[in-house]
């Protein structure tokens, strides 16, 4: 269940009372997991692997009525704006429009009352300048140059040079402010969220984008870890070969990196991006995970991922550098896509739970991986992800051969009753964590789905439109169900 998706008031879902509502939801029904989307503040595409930094989070998360609270805000102020009138989706257009007045009210309000002068707020930003520092000025430098990609930026400052670092940082010194303080909102109330689940021993499942975007602070300031010429133009970029989701493959786009560099330095920045993920999570799932092992290559300025072709990646030698520093950590490995013998060696030498999606079981025979009775333990068994439809969309739309395999697997009679089989067929496994997307135990369909892969618009919009859907009778179905098959 994103956080996007929650229901609210203020056009697309926040860290405030429907967070909190849901916690008591998985708490009532039994639940020992929430797995959330990436945080981080998007971009254009508004996609959450697309992050303007792989640190910073999303300031359209912070809830404007916690702020009221804090007098930080008046109920006047929020209700001006307009966020979009549509309960069910988040229009991103209205919300970049918005919700940065309403937050710079709130920061010109925090510096009148001394908010910014407190050993909370002092602390907060000693902490974290080792990443906040370089965001705050991407940002307001991006700011000051309308918005556009950091390559259309004036040389000295495109090419992150020491003086023009200082003389930006002097100029946009209240834009810089601005940035910082918004971190400030959203670490607070994101924490106490996740203190108010983990207090009722619910954890918080987050996910670690393999690349981080290429128009990001992360990317700017760092050029050393990317694969880049003198200009600060990728030589090359991340997508995947063609495959189930896209015939032309997908063209992400992502800086890649340099993996002899982070060797070099054993892999500091690696281990910092993953000891401030486990801030913020209790399980980190890292995506496209099969990128270690050998990572697709697309010749900078393609129009396809098609033209790609394989490069090795650093493989367990990363995750024993994180291991040694961090010790032992819970992370899901997301191996789904092509496989090769050695990407299934190194997910298995790694010891990580791989993902089983039972979406993908269905269109060969019995020998398929993504089947239940081929599961083993050590995995995590989804019925389907923010990629796949929502299994009442997909089972409508399956092929009749499909559907006929999934109706003799599961032991029902006709496609409606696919749903709830496949639901249970995921808790029933052998896996040794289940995960159901909420869409999935309301039977929404395809208009519930988060992302079609390889395509722009009508991605990461949907929302739940209120918490009513969260019944106690759902929840005991749920918790029933779950105790059955000893996972309660």
């Amino acid at each position: 269940m994103p956080v996007s998706a929650l229901p609210s008031k203020y056009g697309i879902g926040t860290f405030g009372k429907a967070g909190y509502d849901f916690v008591d939801f998985l708490e009532k029904s039994g639940n020992k997991l929430w797995q959330i989307l990436p945080l981080g503040p998007t971009g254009y595409g508004d996609s959450p692997y697309q992050s303007f930094s792989t640190f910073a989070g999303n300031p359209y998360f912070i809830d404007p009525e916690l702020l009221i609270r804090q007098k930080l805000l008046t109920r006047k102020e929020c209700d001006s704006f307009d966020f979009g009138n549509n309960p069910g989706s988040i229009d991103y257009e209205k919300m970049y429009f918005s919700r940065f007045k309403l937050l710079k009210i709130a920061y010109n309000r925090a510096k009148e009352t001394g908010l910014l002068e407190t050993e909370e707020y002092d602390d907060f930003e000693a902490k974290n300048l080792w990443w906040l520092e370089d965001y705050a000025l991407f940002m307001a430098v991006k700011d000051y140059f309308h918005g556009v990609c950091f390559l259309e930026w004036d040389e000295d400052i495109r090419l992150h040079k020491k003086k023009a670092v200082e003389r930006y940082s002097q100029l946009l010194q209240e834009e810089t402010g601005f940035y910082r303080f918004q971190q400030f909102l959203f670490k607070k109330q994101w924490m106490a969220l996740k203190s108010y689940a983990n207090d009722k021993g619910i954890e918080i499942v987050g996910d670690i984008p393999i690349y981080v975007a290429f128009d990001s602070a992360d990317t700017w300031a760092n050029p050393k870890l990317f694969q880049l010429n003198e200009d600060g133009k990728p030589t090359g970029v991340a997508g995947v070969p063609p495959d189930y989701f896209a015939v032309n493959g997908q063209l992400w786009g992502n800086p890649l990196y340099n993996w002899k560099y982070h060797k070099k330095t054993e892999y500091e920045w690696w281990i910092q991006r993953i000891s401030y993920c486990f801030e913020l999570y209790d399980v980190v799932r890292i995506d496209h995970f099969r990128g270690f092992d050998s990572y697709w290559f697309v010749p900078y300025g393609d129009e396809t991922a098609a033209g790609g072709h394989w490069e090795k990646g650093p493989g367990l030698d990363l995750f024993s550098a994180v291991k040694k520093k961090l010790g032992k950590k819970k992370i899901i490995a997301e191996d789904l896509g092509f496989l090769t013998d050695s990407v299934i060696k190194m997910v298995h030498k790694s010891g990580f739970p791989s993902m089983k999606v039972l979406q993908f079981g269905f269109d060969s025979d019995s020998n398929n991986s993504y089947l239940p009775h081929n599961y083993g333990c050590n995995c995590v068994a989804y019925t389907g992800t923010h990629d796949n439809d929502t299994t009442a969309g997909w089972v409508k739309t399956m092929a009749a051969k499909d559907a006929a395999f999934a109706m003799r697997y599961l032991g029902v009679n006709s496609r409606k009753e696919l749903t709830d089989a496949c639901i249970r067929a995921v808790i029933a496994s052998s896996a040794e964590t289940a995960i159901v997307p909420l869409q999935d135990y309301l039977k929404l369909g395809k208009e519930a789905r988060i992302n079609t892969p390889s395509t722009l618009g009508n991605n990461w919009m949907w929302r739940l439109d209120n918490t009513d859907a969260l019944t106690n009778s759902l929840a005991k179905e749920i918790r029933k169900q779950i105790k059955l098959y000893g996972r309660l």
